[in-house]
């Protein structure tokens, strides 16, 4: 579904990710682990589109997402949930919504209805509030509404950025079971997580990112054995120089 062969990127004249291979299969979700500052933000600004400066190739049913804009990435069915939310706080949640229908432009008015019910049923507290500005939401609410957002262009990948940073616990639980229920139908998702736990709970794989480079590639069943997950990051990133 999505294949990467020596992507880079990065802003001015660096790059801060450098020759990264990885593959996510269809309907499988796939961990980027790290730790801060290991790039790996900016590998999923590079697949979106909304990195200037990026190379190598990245693969959707066979083509390069790295020769596309963005508004034809979203459009191929690749869109992203950004770390921080970033919801249009003075918009209403409806019409937060309305602005991820990109891909639905020309179709029908039943098609976009029928995203709206989807994520309404995923998400039955942004029903309850679709008349509210977004910017009022808690901080919970407000990530409900960029997934939601997200998913009203029926993308086939998902990209999440961080989805649980800064939650609490209820809120991370009742958000992961969205996630299951998403990928229990077929979406594929490449996950952005600092969190082992969490990341180790939800992902069959896992890629860890440290320095720019992929330092690790495992299955989530075979990591959480390791004996030196505590110092995971700071092992890899040692050998790494």
């Amino acid at each position: 579904m999505l294949e990467l062969a020596g992507v880079h990127g990065g802003y001015g004249g660096a790059d801060a990710v450098r020759g990264i291979d990885l593959a996510v299969a269809a309907g499988e979700a796939v961990a980027l682990l790290g730790p801060n500052g290991a790039g790996k933000s900016t590998l999923l600004a590079a697949l979106s589109g909304v990195l200037r400066r990026r190379g190598g190739r990245a693969l959707m049913d066979g083509a390069d997402l790295m020769r596309m804009p963005s508004h034809r990435i979203v459009a191929h069915g690749l869109a992203q949930v950004p770390e921080g939310r970033r919801v249009f706080a003075p918009l209403t949640v409806e019409d937060n919504l309305r602005l991820g229908t990109i891909r639905l432009a020309g179709a029908s008015r039943g098609a976009a209805a029928e995203r709206f019910d989807a994520v309404y049923a995923l998400f039955p507290r942004l029903a309850e509030r679709r008349a509210q500005r977004a910017g009022t939401l808690s901080g919970g609410e407000q990530q409900m509404l960029a997934i939601g957002r997200a998913l009203m262009s029926r993308p086939r990948v998902l990209l999440l950025d961080e989805p649980f940073l800064g939650l609490a616990p209820r809120v991370v639980e009742e958000i992961r079971r969205a996630l299951e229920a998403l990928r229990a139908n077929g979406l594929t998702m490449l996950l952005v997580e600092q969190k082992l736990d969490i990341a180790l709970g939800f992902a069959s794989r896992a890629y860890v990112l440290v320095k720019g480079r992929i330092a690790l590639a495992e299955t989530t069943a075979a990591l959480a054995r390791r004996g030196d997950l505590a110092s995971l990051y700071f092992d890899l990133a040692a050998g790494a120089g």
